[in-house]
């Protein structure tokens, strides 16, 4: 089954739902503001993906300027913004089997889909 990690006030991530629904392939959609993914989850989605967290970081946000531009934090510290700061996940983030990809754009999906 696909999952979503999806935020509906976000025109890249709608894109990405709309794509999946048309697949006509099972998924899960998360709603990561309502119910953002534990330190565990983030750390599964970050080994699916091959990244490190200050990749899955959006850096425009403004809690991140606020508080985190410029830091040099380790992996385990970005992970832990990552979880006190929801917002700050990069999205739609699309995981299906053992991979995971950020959809922007849109036809990032088929890297794990085929």
């Amino acid at each position: 089954m696909i999952t979503i990690y999806h935020n509906n006030s976000c025109t890249k991530s709608r894109s990405a739902l709309s794509a999946i629904e048309n697949s006509g392939k099972a998924f899960n959609v998360v709603y990561y503001l309502e119910t953002p993914p534990n330190r565990t989850e983030l750390e599964e989605i970050i080994s699916k993906m091959i990244i490190k967290p200050l990749e899955l970081i959006r850096k425009g946000e403004k809690v991140f300027i606020e508080n985190y531009k410029g830091k040099n934090l380790t992996d385990e510290e970005w992970i832990d913004a990552l979880v006190a700061h929801p917002i700050l996940i990069e999205r739609p983030i699309i995981i299906f089997e053992n991979k995971a990809v950020i959809a922007r754009p849109t036809e990032k999906i088929k890297e794990i889909l085929g």
